[in-house]
């Protein structure tokens, strides 16, 4: 196999260093940075792994794990916790610390600033352990891995903080062992490190991990392993005995929903989806899949919540969709409306009101905007050159024109951008321009045009961010991209277009013209308000009582939190601001991007026809959701989130807690008495449930779903440490302990079932109907309560989850991959495969290998599992469990060989030899 590594890029140091500690028989390979990365979204200075299969693997935590996996060290659950935690926080925080050094020149204390909590948790661990490495007396890859993710940033150890003495010692030991120091002294070369530094200064700072402080994230340390106290304690076991009394009562607001004095108003908008196409995947979690679940968590908090959206309807793209389609620009809004509608509604996306823009509250109240920013004097006239066709009689919008690009020469560039090199491009500099409403050559004339004076309206804006930015929840991305945009001082954007289909300009001398998209578009919140309800100023000209937040991709950021505002305050009516702007990154699909026109990647209108029930698509898409950084939907990673967090976990536990109820107890919650042991789950369970709260009050919800994971993983634990199945079997004694567990569990289930209605609702409700919640218990308090007392009856319980398999998800991976791909020939949960025998012989490769982080996850599963077959196996077990766990292992194993696209191994036959 083969390392390829680039000199001066920090990531090669711990994968150099853990191919030596491993003495892993690798060829190092030496080079620059890739002018071309290896695969989409990967770092030009990530190392790369080849190995002999031709499996690259990218990632360098998972190449470090590899070499101590090949020289025959398995990884424990403490060593897959420090390398989790680099990834996700440790890594995130050592770039942006770096970046500070090299680019800022900062030294000392001052420049590992963003580390200082992340510093402090690896000196709890080693003091609280007593340990000499991360994981024990023997240091592991996970020393290596934080070693190395850390060394660059602390190398000349004078900003390592003195009080740290664990720290230190660890860190000094690890540089001064041979294979750490020659891997610091091949990688970090003054050359190398030059060109690096060069690369960075090229870069945006790394922002999320830079305004931890500030930007949306819990005010508690996260990753670290919490001591439980006595007084934690006894206050969990003090509110789970008061039971469901102290729940506040689940409240119901009037239609239509209206602020009212004395209670938290949350007004929830997202982004309103353009309406000439059908919304993919990446486009429903980036807006009202994410809205939603935020709308869905606060009405269970009995906030009084509004959540409006929308289509955007007007302007060139829906021109151009008419003329593409043969239709009225009408026709087209009528017949895409009520296809994004459909798709929400089958997404179980809950808004109070979906609406359009294409109303007579949209003119009135954008023409009002108008006219006030105009009476106040924040519009100015100026005149632009732009092309006119003469046969059409019509200045042509940049999307009615294409042309031969002036950058790269492709000839069918638009008069926006080319789609060959991707520049942006001022129609006018087309060369050989053609109008392609009638293909004839359009002439450059002046045209006038009105423009929001925006350097006016700056003074204005900027103290109104920095109070936003203080008392609200913004997005690192959101703070980064507003901050850039005024950096250098704002300009003045036109809001007017030489367009027919578009809210008309209300002024003499502009009324051929109508308001540019991006003026005009997020008045449409206010609109769509109006056609609600006729007193919508009761919540967009209440900024006193009302809270909004907005939901987008990072792409919508300028115009919510720069051009709208400016809109607004200009306007000067008492409008309610964001105080709340949640951007999401990008979701990419698969190795590449979402293409309607290539059929690459699922669109809404697609989901349902994968037989995969909504609710699943929901669990994924907010699993992966983008909060810090670009992610991917994986087909393979679909599968296994399913059948491993879904199936063997969550659905696993809350099915066994009703199960036994119903088996050991005749469907009648026992009688529990609680131990010690129990009041400390009690306890490690509300401290979930408080970050869970921390988390969604902050808008981090993909986080706070982990919280839900972990959970039921806590239940998982304490229902196979007690073994309720025996112990029913067992004196009074023991049938008393099945009771106490079986109750806490199914209690457990109860609460999860409150917390899983934001991101699966049908679940959820499924969930309610088979243990017979109150519906005066789905409440979200901040304390784990017993909701199902002794003697509640529990309904029938059954299944909450079903496999996916390989063949059923391979088929649809190639369904949607692109071309001209064939009718889904595996129904879902249905179809069975044929017998091996009529089976075709298997090919070398039967996928094209995963990503990186899916077989580093994959392998973390079938080293527990096979942990846990050895224990079982050691302990004696019953030979029906242990061949259940080692099913699970073989499918876990087949699954990463088919990730790395190996042909997975067939098990030997135990039967008997025929002679």
């Amino acid at each position: 196999m083969r390392l390829r590594v680039a000199a001066g890029g920090p990531a090669a140091l711990k994968v150099v260093a853990a191919a030596g500690a491993a003495a892993a028989p690798v060829r190092l390979v030496w080079g620059g940075p890739l002018e071309r990365p290896l695969a989409p979204l990967i770092s030009p200075w990530v190392p790369a792994l080849e190995l002999d299969s031709g499996t690259v693997l990218f990632s360098p935590n998972a190449i470090c794990q590899f070499f101590f996996l090949a020289r025959g060290e398995e990884p424990t659950d403490l060593t897959n916790q420090w390398l989790e935690w680099d990834a996700t926080e440790l890594q995130p925080a050592a770039a942006a610390a770096l970046y500070t050094q090299l680019v800022h020149g900062k030294k000392g204390l001052e420049a590992v600033e963003a580390l200082g909590k992340l510093l402090a948790h690896i000196e709890q661990n080693l003091s609280r352990r007593g340990t000499a490495y991360l994981a024990g007396d023997t240091k592991s890859v996970a020393d290596v891995v934080v070693w190395g993710t850390l060394f660059p940033v602390l190398q000349d150890q004078t900003s390592l903080p003195s009080e740290l003495q664990a720290l230190r010692t660890w860190f000094q030991s690890m540089t001064l062992l041979e294979v750490c120091r020659k891997a610091a002294d091949s990688v970090l070369t003054p050359k190398a490190l030059l060109e690096f530094k060069s690369y960075l200064q090229k870069q945006p700072p790394p922002s999320l991990a830079m305004e931890r402080a500030t930007s949306n994230e819990p005010e508690e340390e996260e990753g670290s392993e919490h001591v439980l106290t006595e007084e934690e304690i006894t206050a969990a076991a003090d509110a789970w005995a008061r039971g469901a009394a102290v729940l506040p009562k689940p409240w119901q607001p009037q239609k239509p929903v209206l602020p009212v004095e004395g209670m938290r108003n949350i007004l929830i908008t997202s982004a309103l989806p353009y309406v000439n196409n059908v919304p993919h995947l990446g486009n429903i979690i980036g807006c009202v899949l994410s809205a939603d679940t935020f709308a869905r968590y606060c009405r269970l908090r009995n906030w009084n919540t509004l959540y409006v959206c929308g289509t955007d309807e007007y302007g060139t793209a829906t021109e151009t969709k008419a003329v593409e389609e043969g239709l009225t620009p009408q026709e087209i809004c009528n017949k895409y409306n009520a296809i994004h509608a459909d798709i929400y509604r089958w997404f179980n996306i809950s808004f109070d009101y979906f609406g359009r823009t294409t109303t007579p509250y949209q003119t009135m109240i954008a023409q009002d905007i108008f006219q006030r920013l105009l009476a106040r004097g924040f519009l100015l006239e100026d005149t632009v050159e732009q092309l006119q066709c003469e046969d059409c009689q019509r200045f042509l919008a940049d999307r009615f024109v294409e042309g031969t690009c002036p950058f790269c020469s492709y000839e069918e560039a638009r008069g926006d951008q080319c789609d060959k090199c991707g520049k942006l491009i001022n129609a006018v500099e087309l060369k050989n321009p053609q109008c392609k409403l009638c293909r004839g050559v359009p002439v450059v004339k002046p045209t006038k045009h009105l423009f929001l004076d925006l350097p006016k309206l700056e003074e204005q804006l900027e103290p109104w961010l920095e109070q936003s930015w203080a008392t609200g929840n913004w997005t690192a991305n959101a703070r980064y991209i507003t901050r850039s945009w005024i950096r250098d001082g704002l300009k003045p954007r036109c809001i007017t277009r030489d367009l027919k289909w578009g809210t008309p300009v209300p002024l003499d001398g502009f009324r051929d013209k109508v308001f540019y998209v991006w003026f005009d578009a997020p008045i449409g919140y206010l609109s769509i308000t109006a056609n609600y309800t006729d007193q919508w100023e009761r919540w967009w000209k209440n900024p006193q009582q009302v809270e909004l937040y907005n939901f987008m991709a990072k792409d919508n950021v300028p115009f919510h939190s720069v051009i709208f505002p400016c809109s607004l305050l200009g306007a000067d009516d008492n409008y309610t601001l964001v105080n709340h702007l949640i951007a999401t990154e990008y979701l990419n699909y698969e190795d590449g991007k979402f293409s309607k026109s290539r059929g690459v990647g699922v669109f809404g209108d697609m989901a349902k026809d994968t037989g995969i029930p909504a609710d699943i698509w929901r669990f994924y898409l907010l699993y992966l959701r983008p909060e810090g950084q670009d992610s991917a939907f994986s087909w393979s990673d679909l599968m296994v989130k399913n059948n491993s967090e879904l199936l063997n976990n969550l659905g696993n536990f809350i099915n066994r807690a009703g199960m036994f109820v119903c088996k050991f107890f005749g469907g009648t919650v026992p009688n529990m008495v609680l131990t010690p042991e129990d009041k400390r789950l009690l306890a490690r369970v509300t401290l979930e449930l408080h970050q869970y709260h921390q988390l969604l009050e902050k808008v981090r919800i993909r986080d706070a779903l982990r919280c839900i994971l972990s959970i039921s993983r806590h239940g998982n634990q304490y229902i196979q440490v007690n073994e309720p199945w025996k112990r029913i079997k067992g004196d009074e004694k023991d049938r008393q302990r099945a009771g106490t567990v079986t109750g806490v569990a199914v209690n457990m289930a109860s609460m999860l079932a409150v917390m899983l209605q934001p991101y699966m609702p049908s679940v959820s409700l499924a969930i309610q109907g088979q243990l017979c919640i109150p519906l005066d218990c789905f409440i979200l308090s901040h304390d784990f309560t017993c909701t199902l007392p002794p003697g509640h009856r529990v309904g029938t319980v059954s299944p909450l989850f079903q496999k996916l398999e390989n063949d059923q998800i391979e088929a649809l991976r190639k369904h949607f991959g692109g071309g001209q791909p064939e009718d889904l020939a595996v129904e879902p949960q249905a179809k069975q495969s044929p017998p091996a025998s009529e089976l075709p012989p298997a090919p070398a490769t039967l996928v094209a290998p995963s990503d990186p982080q899916l077989i580093q996850e994959l392998t973390e599963e079938v080293a527990k599992q096979g942990n846990h077959v050895r224990q079982l196996k050691a302990n004696k077990a019953e030979k029906t469990q242990v061949d259940t766990e080692v099913a699970k292992l073989l499918e876990l194993k087949k699954q990463l060989a088919l990730a790395e696209g190996k042909t997975p191994e067939v098990p030997a036959s135990k039967g008997k030899r025929k002679k």
